[in-house]
């Protein structure tokens, strides 16, 4: 029994003595024996190989963004020049400037913006209330509906293309107004037009983001009922005990804990629609309202008639689309956080 309670003294005092040992030894010694051991040298080569592996994995990634962000401050001589490989020796700002001034890049960046965000908003709030329904609610014929939602993400948009060209194009206002006044067509028939055009304009995409219909939005939807499938069924009927209906308690509660979430599901929204080219194609079909896609196009005031001309074009389109990337950058930078923890909480991988 004293043997027992005596043996963490001499241990401790044992482990005293065998540092005091190795203070009093000289730094070169402490030194070969820090270092110069099996174990560490084993952890040295693996930390070196993985540095190195991982080096050699972000060049080979990163590599083409490089050399295009170099490529876009090249000048002309540059192409021609084959001792100039990622760094520029006559550095310029003509492409940009071309492209700012040319492709009209302020103009598109504005009404980009505009519509980006708009359908942004618009779609994370619609796709939010349906997906609550689907994964809160029962009703007959709930799961043939959601079925219907999951075969939009694999209908091909190309497929819809004319339908929806002609849909807003001979847009049925007074079968509208029909339908939301029970069957009564409105007195004001004798306006003399059935239908109107609505396409060179933003209304196609905000009615579709309104219907829940827009590019994405079954996905949208099932991440949101994915994400509500996992809220505690607690919340909603202690607010219904106090008073409060389905969409008080959804707007009050429902939405402050699904904030992460819907942030994931507005920068999905607003990066599919800041680089869309298949709808803008579709319903905008004249040059008046210029968008993003507009930008990508070789300025007129830039030369490209010479020896390297294909290297230059290439270098400015490249160019054209770092600066499309550009404002997703920035958003990305700063709700880097909100979509990673959106993506985990959608119950989502792969």
């Amino acid at each position: 029994m004293n043997a027992t309670r005596s043996s963490p003294k001499v241990l401790k005092e044992t482990k005293d003595s065998i540092r005091v040992d190795f203070q009093r030894t000289s730094k070169w010694t402490r030194f070969k024996l820090k270092y110069f051991n099996a174990a560490f040298l084993g952890h040295m080569v693996f930390v070196i190989f993985r540095t190195v592996l991982l080096i050699g994995i972000s060049y080979v990634i990163l590599y083409p963004f490089f050399s295009k962000i170099s490529s876009s401050f090249m000048s002309r001589e540059d192409f021609v020049d084959v001792t100039v490989k990622l760094i520029p020796k006559y550095p310029t700002l003509d492409t940009y400037k071309a492209i700012i001034r040319d492709n009209y890049y302020i103009e598109a960046l504005i009404n980009t913006t505009i519509l980006s965000v708009f359908c942004g908003l618009v779609q994370t709030f619609i796709c939010s209330l349906i997906g609550y329904g689907f994964a809160k609610f029962r009703f007959r014929g709930s799961g043939i509906i959601f079925l219907l939602v999951i075969f939009t993400m694999v209908v091909p948009h190309n497929t819809l293309q004319l339908s929806m060209f002609m849909k807003f194009r001979y847009f049925d206002v007074l079968g509208i107004l029909k339908f939301l006044g029970g069957g009564v067509i409105p007195s004001f028939k004798v306006l003399g037009f059935t239908s109107i055009n609505l396409n060179n304009s933003y209304w196609p995409l905000a009615l579709l983001s309104l219907s829940g219909l827009a590019f994405k939005n079954g996905l949208y939807i099932f991440m949101m009922r994915q994400f509500y499938r996992g809220v505690p069924d607690e919340l909603e009927e202690s607010a219904y005990i106090d008073g409060s209906d389905v969409f008080r308690t959804f707007l009050t509660i429902i939405i402050p804990l699904s904030v992460p979430m819907m942030i994931t599901l507005f920068l999905f929204a607003f990066s599919w629609q800041w680089t869309d080219d298949f709808y803008t194609n579709v319903f905008f079909t004249t040059e008046g309202l210029k968008l993003m896609p507009d930008v990508i196009a070789v300025p007129k005031s830039l030369d490209t008639d010479y020896a390297a001309q294909n290297l230059y074009v290439a270098a400015i389109r490249n160019t054209c689309g770092l600066m499309i990337l550009f404002p997703l950058i920035i958003v990305y930078l700063f709700c880097q956080r909100y979509l990673i923890q959106g993506i985990e909480r959608s119950g989502i991988t792969g």
